[in-house]
């Protein structure tokens, strides 16, 4: 298991708790990562590569894979195209050329990507440590093409994982929540696919012109280009890069409306708020991030005034000139059934209890898919994959002389996302409350007068927030580490908005920043507790509007 980017224990326990199990049955553990996290403890290879040098590392693994004929050539030659490029584009990432760019020695690349090639079956896991970079995409496509290099796909127990950021991310997809696909993946560009989806609904025609992503909501409000804004169970006042100017956008809206069902600071700036039904309090389906259909079943009645995500949708389209109206979940998810060819025979008798089934699922007597891509067929026109490579390049925002640390922004096992959840909990308030931890290493710690679990300012050219300082050697030097969810010292008043070219994501793993020290902790410890109240105070406020 290549364990690239990924910080299963704090990010997805489960997960990490198969990691163990397949430890324990023999396989190999490799994690790349620059913290000492605790996969690391159990791994036979850890490599801290410096941070920012993903695309830099894989490129020097594809060196060796090729310079040492340690690729499947079989697999190349009949299931890949575009490998004499792909050689050219890694030919100078030697692992010597890249020692200086990682901070790994090139005998530590050369043993890791050694090990890999050996296994008879392997499997490459990342998560955001991947993807919330400048060339997060660039990343993603090195990784498939490794195992494309390996021939580890096409066949059981091998592949890649792309472990989602929060619960049903890939059911958000898989309905058409991007911006340019209706469900099932089904690209808006399409006229064949406008026209099936126009008719089903009863309209001339779907919009051809793809959406805005959420990372460029600000800067469109800003410019007037988006009057309105509707957020489902999503908190951006919390969780978007650089907040000050994600304020300047939502004040520069005409109109926001906010769907959830508990009080965020996004709700506290909304025009209107529609209370809805919580996990248990409703039923529907939702997509693992192995693909698998599984439907849910409401647990207890909701109390108040409140409805389900799907009923207020329906009222709102209704009000809005559309009228749209379903009897219940089922209806729902025949007609996405009928419209995507993929999941038509996900019956809802087939997920009945603990049905699983995992797409594509194209036929009612289909058992559904365990793997994609088998016999290596892949979904391009000629079946092949396509080899990727790409040059290096440094994080957007270096650090210098005035802002010496790199900031990336991390998950934390007790709590969720942007907590709206989690923070309504008595119990996981316990494990952690107000404000949050800034991870650094001893030695950054020594050098600038801070100790374990003091106050601390930590500051970037866009903003300046409190936080308590965890002191540990399982941070590398250089860095520091923030998690997101926590109003006060917010590490997304830090961050930087600069975002991939490609998918739009902001660069939330690297920002330059620097820390000081707080002498009078006295005076901290109060400032963190009016802050506190006096949020708290404002957001209750705000709910009884």
């Amino acid at each position: 298991m290549l364990i690239f980017g990924y910080n299963a224990a704090d990010s997805h326990p489960i997960v990490a708790r198969r990691i163990l199990k397949a430890k324990a049955k023999g396989a190999k553990v490799i994690v790349c990562d620059p913290r000492y996290i605790e996969t690391a403890r159990i791994a036979d290879i850890w490599l801290p590569l410096k941070n920012g040098s993903n695309v830099a590392l894989l490129n020097a693994f594809a060196n060796v894979l090729i310079s040492e004929n340690l690729y499947n050539k079989e697999f190349v030659e009949n299931h890949t195209e575009g490998f004499e490029e792909y050689c050219k584009s890694v030919e100078k990432y030697t692992p010597e050329y890249v020692e200086k760019i990682t901070g790994l020695s090139a005998k530590q690349i050369r043993e890791t990507i050694r090990m890999y090639a050996a296994a008879p079956s392997a499997t490459i896991l990342w998560g955001m440590g991947v993807t919330q970079w400048g060339q997060g995409v660039d990343t993603v496509r090195c990784l498939t093409s490794l195992a494309l290099l390996t021939g580890n796909l096409g066949r059981p127990n091998v592949g890649v994982a792309p472990v989602r950021g929060q619960n049903n991310v890939q059911g958000a997809c898989d309905m058409g929540a991007l911006i340019d696909t209706l469900p099932g993946y089904q690209y808006v560009n399409d006229p064949a696919a406008r026209a099936k989806f126009a008719k089903a609904w009863g309209v001339e025609s779907i919009p051809e012109k793809k959406g805005y992503p959420i990372s460029e909501l600000p800067h469109n409000a800003i410019s007037g280009k988006v009057k309105a804004f509707y957020v489902m169970g999503e908190d951006p006042m919390q969780t978007e890069a650089d907040l000050s100017v994600v304020r300047q956008g939502f004040e520069a809206l005409d109109l926001v409306i906010v769907q959830d069902i508990f009080m965020t600071q996004t709700a506290a700036m909304a025009d209107v708020i529609f209370p809805a039904t919580s996990w248990g309090e409703h039923e529907g389906v939702y997509t693992s991030a192995d693909r698998g259909f599984q439907r849910f079943y409401k647990a207890v009645e909701a109390k108040g005034d409140v409805k389900t995500d799907w009923e207020i949708i329906c009222l709102m389209s209704t009000a809005l000139g559309y009228p749209m109206k379903y009897n219940n979940t089922k209806e729902i998810w025949d007609e996405v059934r009928e419209l995507c060819p993929s999941y038509y025979g996900a019956t809802y008798e087939k997920m009945e209890g603990l049905g699983y089934i995992q797409w594509p699922c194209p036929t009612l007597d289909h058992p559904g898919t365990q793997y994609l891509f088998a016999g290596s067929k892949f979904n391009r026109p000629n079946g092949k994959g396509q080899l990727y490579a790409s040059d290096w390049r440094p994080p957007m925002e270096l650090t210098d002389e005035e802002y010496p640390l790199a900031l990336a922004t991390v998950r934390e096992v007790g709590h969720y996302s942007c907590r709206s959840m989690t923070g309504n909990c008595a119990a996981l308030q316990t494990l952690a409350d107000e404000p949050g931890y800034v991870q650094i290493n001893t030695q950054d710690a020594a050098s600038l007068g801070i100790k374990d679990q003091q106050l601390v300012w930590v500051a970037s050219r866009r903003g300046k927030v409190i936080s308590r300082a965890a002191v540990s050697d399982r941070t590398n030097k250089g860095a520091v580490y923030m998690t997101y969810q926590w109003w006060i010292g917010a590490c997304n008043q830090l961050t930087l908005d600069a975002l991939d070219p490609i998918s739009r994501t902001p660069e939330f793993k690297h920002c330059a920043v620097k820390l000081e020290a707080i002498p009078d902790q006295n005076w901290a410890e109060n400032y963190v507790q009016r802050e506190y109240t006096s949020l708290k105070s404002r957001l209750r406020k705000a709910a009884e509007v």
